[in-house]
């Protein structure tokens, strides 16, 4: 059994996460530690691709970036300019074959590149150049824009790359590396973060800023949305490839995704999820003796809680941080023994008190469902489920990796079926106005599909399909 295996939760799985350097002598050490400051948004795959302005060198593996590049490996990507990506999977299944940066040798010369997003129209794109002759070597939707540069009849290759993007939709993050080159990507609506950074004279780019913290190196800005980010020895050069659109942002990423200690979207991650418990104590209050998260993620907006209700803050729930990527479960089962492997009550915290449980999310319910039972066979006399969020009635295709709409629990079910299901004495949701405004949402440049079912692009109506040995993909519904 795998983690895979007993990690099926509530939570909406992480995508991806990218990290470029270029202009510095060590440039695949410091990705590898990029990478490793952005582990939390993927931990199925990573590789690195660097470039000595003669040859592109790359590495990819399974597993953890910490388990995949060690010391000689580092040694061996040479040059002063790479780029990296850690990846779950959002499109295209679960192999080293899909691992990231893709790397091809084509018309264009020999590229690598990284995207964290989704594209929407991946799959009718892919059906056109199949049967234009092209050959896919992975079920990721990523090659579709790599054969589109390579098709591309524009002079140069900045020109390819806006002729490709000008083609596909969705969301993308994109670092792209050349022989001599950095070229950093967002799509038009920005549903993705990306931002630039400087460290001794050399650029960084990373999905969070919690990247440059880690490296010491200063944040200057972010990509903007629908601008291409030169880097080359001539300086840095912004292309404007794409129309401009209303912007997109994923509004999850302040409250799920990215790390409480990165600036995202220009606002720092920790004051939102703050904000969020904050605001949910006003519209959700409780007569309670004890506010305890859900760990990690329920924490920022568990404190937002305390501070607004005045009831104290208390880490009734221990996470383990140290659980291998397998592991040997006992013969006689054990009830609820996923959740127990991450998660022990602190009886002496529980025991007596009515306590009120935040979390930042419920997708299927499953997991809330056995915490709650946890925390009351500690010992509380009540549990007051709050969630930092709306209700998630509506699957993600930009970038995350989430259930089929049937398997979304509130989708399908009132507020009081899902408290039911739970076994909690109340249940609350964050409102979606509330959820903006804690986001500084004012002039609605956040995505809010999950919570709406209203899609942004094109193709708004779709579907999973997800079936046993297939690759998982968007498709468009049928009207």
């Amino acid at each position: 059994m795998t983690t895979d295996d007993y990690l099926t939760d509530d939570h909406f799985h992480d995508h991806c996460g990218v990290f470029g350097v270029f202009g510095h002598p060590e440039a695949s050490k410091l990705t590898y530690l990029g990478l490793y400051a952005l582990q939390h948004r993927g931990q199925e795959s990573a590789g690195i691709a660097s470039s000595d302005a003669m040859d592109l060198y790359i590495h990819k593996g399974m597993g953890l970036v910490e388990e995949i590049f060690k010391p000689a490996m580092l040694a061996r990507l040479a040059g002063d300019m790479a780029i990296g990506h850690t990846r779950y999977s959002t499109a295209g299944d679960t192999s080293l074959n899909n691992a990231q940066p893709i790397v091809i040798d084509c018309n264009k010369g020999k590229l690598a590149l990284g995207h964290n997003g989704n594209l929407t129209n991946a799959v009718e794109w892919r059906r056109k150049l199949e049967h234009r002759g092209s050959i896919f070597q992975t079920t990721s939707d990523t090659e579709v824009i790599v054969h589109l540069i390579a098709r591309s009849s524009a002079r140069n290759l900045s020109g390819a790359i806006g002729d490709a993007l000008n083609q596909v939709e969705g969301a993308y993050s994109l670092l792209l590396l050349t022989r001599e080159e950095l070229y950093a990507i967002r799509d038009p609506r920005g549903f993705r973060p990306l931002n630039l950074g400087r460290l001794d004279g050399a650029w960084l780019v990373a999905s969070e800023t919690c990247a440059f913290d880690l490296l010491g190196a200063e944040y200057v800005r972010e990509v903007e949305p629908g601008e291409m980010v030169r880097i080359s020895r001539s300086g840095v050069e912004s292309i404007r490839f794409a129309a401009p659109k209303p912007h997109q942002y994923c509004i999850f990423e302040h409250v799920y995704f990215s790390r409480p200690d990165s600036l995202i979207f220009g606002r720092p991650v920790n004051q939102s999820r703050e904000m969020l418990g904050r605001l949910l104590a006003q519209e959700h209050p409780a007569a309670a003796d004890v506010v305890v998260p859900v760990p990690d993620s329920g924490v920022p907006a568990a404190i937002g809680y305390a501070l607004e209700s005045g009831i104290p803050f208390r880490m009734g729930l221990i996470r383990s941080h140290y659980i291998g990527r397998t592991f040997i479960e006992p013969s006689q089962a054990i009830r609820d023994f996923g959740v127990k492997l991450k998660l022990n009550p602190v009886r002496g915290l529980l025991e007596g008190k009515r306590v009120v449980l935040v979390d930042d999310s419920i997708v299927r319910g499953t997991t809330s469902r056995k915490i709650v039972r946890m925390v009351r066979e500690a010992g509380a006399t009540e549990v007051h489920m709050r969630i930092s969020c709306p209700p998630t009635v509506s699957p993600c295709y930009y970038g995350i990796d989430t259930p089929t709409r049937e398997e979304l629990i509130a989708s399908a079910n009132s507020i009081e079926e899902i408290r039911n299901f739970l076994a909690a004495d109340s249940l609350g949701y964050l409102s979606l106005a509330n959820l903006r405004r804690a986001v500084g949402d004012a002039e609605g440049k956040f995505c809010t599909a999950c919570y709406t079912g209203n899609y942004p692009t094109e193709l708004v109506q779709l579907e999973v399909v997800h079936r046993e040995g297939e690759p998982r993909v968007a498709v468009p519904r049928d009207e």
